[in-house]
């Protein structure tokens, strides 16, 4: 049997601020069936995650760039991997089956074909949608944990500051900082998102970003006895604010620094000098550097889930064609929570 396979495609590299023409669907004839011998999946593909990130592999990058990335650069109309849930249709892999399914490492496409060794897992049925495991109980939620648990190191009634906190992931790194005992200020770009925060979230505050004049003024307001952790998703101008405002021993996680991806003129420059006389750790990070959690992660985050203390955010788009405006959309701060696209029904 075979099948016609769409799948999204940038058609150049993009070095500033993405929009909806710089990508395009391609199309191609997909053989749903396995050659023998090969241990390969073909993945009808679900959900897709859409981040922030993968823009930093479409750019033009120099010899240099690659060497110090740790993700593999797209190049101009070739299949785009992301991370995603899909069934499998058919197998040549003794490890899955037909109708399996599955999260891992797929394309923003319909389906994918997953050669042996491809980064691809089976999806415990434990009573949650689908769309949880490209999300809260995925990398988003990995993220937020080990970032803020292994990185952050909290303590009970530290106070805490999240840049955008109603991303995919500072809403949860709020959300757990609240179960584990902090007090939690939060940014965003709407009062919308300020709302959400404080009446769904449980922050203890929360301020719109793109009404102050001035971000440092504005963190020792929500801040008058300092900062004791900052989980950094923005860079720039409010990481610079957020240094200014640590206190002794304070600690940085840097998450992301989505702020400065679209343009190369914005780059943090925090006072080094406050660095140094109050003993501020700042230290970037990804998720799979603290896969020796991922139980413990999974473990909390169902546990929190289940009793009803850990809310959920989900912004989804729906159809394959939907892609390239839910990914220019991130970078005007359109989505609430962990942006993604179901490309088909289960």
């Amino acid at each position: 049997m075979e099948v016609t396979n769409r799948y999204v495609v940038t058609r150049h590299h993009i070095d500033g601020t993405p929009q909806e023409s710089d990508f395009e669907l391609k199309t191609e004839a997909l053989s749903l069936s396995i050659e023998p011998g090969k241990k390969e999946l073909i993945v009808k593909i679900l959900y897709l995650s859409i981040d922030p990130y993968q823009l930093n592999r479409m750019k033009q990058k120099s010899s240099s760039q690659e060497t110090t990335s740790s993700a593999r650069a797209v190049k101009p109309f070739e299949a785009i991997d992301a991370h995603g849930v899909g069934r499998v249709v058919a197998s040549g892999n003794p490890a899955f089956k037909e109708d399996d399914l599955v999260a891992g490492l797929l394309t923003w496409g319909e389906y994918c074909t997953v050669k042996e060794g491809g980064l691809l897992n089976k999806v415990d049925n434990i009573g949650f949608p689908i769309s949880h495991h490209v999300g809260v109980l995925a990398f988003s939620g990995l993220t937020a944990y080990a970032g803020f648990f292994e990185v952050c190191k909290p303590k009970k009634g530290e106070k805490v500051f999240v840049s955008a906190a109603a991303g995919s992931v500072g809403n949860l790194v709020g959300q757990y900082a609240k179960l584990f005992g902090c007090n939690v200020v939060g940014c965003a770009g709407s009062q919308k998102k300020v709302d959400l925060l404080k009446e769904k979230l449980g922050f203890d505050e929360a301020f719109n970003y793109k009404e102050e004049t001035d971000l440092k003024s504005a963190l020792k307001r929500y801040f008058p006895d300092g900062i004791d952790i900052y989980f950094d998703n923005v860079g720039a101008e409010m990481l610079e604010a957020a240094v200014e405002n640590m206190n002794t021993f304070g600690r940085v996680a840097v998450c992301g620094a989505i702020s400065e991806y679209t343009d190369k003129g914005k780059r943090a420059a925090p006072n080094m000098v406050d660095i140094i006389y109050k003993r501020i750790t700042m230290q970037g990070f990804l998720s799979v550097d603290h896969m020796k959690v991922y139980k413990d992660f999974i473990s909390d985050t169902v546990e929190h889930i289940r009793a009803g203390k850990l809310q959920v955010l989900e912004d989804i788009s729906h159809g394959l064609e939907s892609i390239p405006s839910a990914f220019v959309g991130l970078f005007r701060g359109d989505n609430i929570g962990k942006k993604m696209v179901q490309v088909a029904d289960d």
